[in-house]
């Protein structure tokens, strides 16, 4: 793996199922939902693009409310049957986006959809970035097998206040300010 350095210009977020008959049943599921929802305060901020598959969503209906609210007018749904995003028919054309090969991934279930997604993104060439506290199983040794698994494929594995960091780069921006709040604690999220 080379190392790499997350730039929001060269970013996507991309939420994997994060439905609201799914994500109840996840440990830490308000962990999940809180962190996911400050990672789409920061791309809204940094006009980094938002992608969000939903699995099957006739059976596990649409992503849950609460996420669904903090997503950016500009975001974009994909509907799936494939456990891996990559194997469903037109995945491919949309997650390409010229110069954004750097793909943030939150979402469900770490061991299934994220993990085979993840493995096939780093396959095709992209750089892909797994936020630790916004992804979940329903059982945490598949939750944490999970993530040792896509860490050793050469995935960056690191908490929502890291990736949001290095989307910042620095400290003396409007951006910067206004995400504060949510790493101070003092924003309900």
């Amino acid at each position: 793996m080379v190392p790499f350095v997350l730039q929001s210009s060269k970013s996507q977020l991309l939420l994997v199922d994060m439905q609201e008959k799914l994500l109840p049943a996840m440990q830490n599921n308000d962990e999940i939902a809180k962190n996911a929802k400050t990672l789409l305060k920061a791309a809204d901020l940094l006009g980094i693009p938002v992608k969000y598959t939903e699995h099957y969503p006739s059976g596990l209906g649409p992503t849950a409310e609460g996420v669904r609210q903090a997503l950016p007018p500009s975001s974009i749904r994909f509907e799936k049957v494939h456990f891996s995003c990559w194997a469903e028919a037109g995945f491919a054309d949309f997650i390409r986006n010229g110069s954004r090969d750097q793909i943030v991934m939150a979402g469900i279930e770490s061991h299934i959809c994220v993990l085979s997604t993840a493995l096939d993104l780093l396959k095709e060439g992209y750089q892909v970035a797994i936020s630790l506290d916004a992804v979940g199983s329903r059982r945490s040794h598949h939750h944490e097998s999970a993530l040792r698994a896509l860490a050793s494929a050469g995935a960056l594995v690191v908490p929502t206040e890291t990736i949001i960091y290095q989307w910042l780069a620095r400290a003396a921006t409007e951006a910067f300010r206004a995400m504060l709040p949510y790493f101070k604690g003092e924003v309900s999220k």
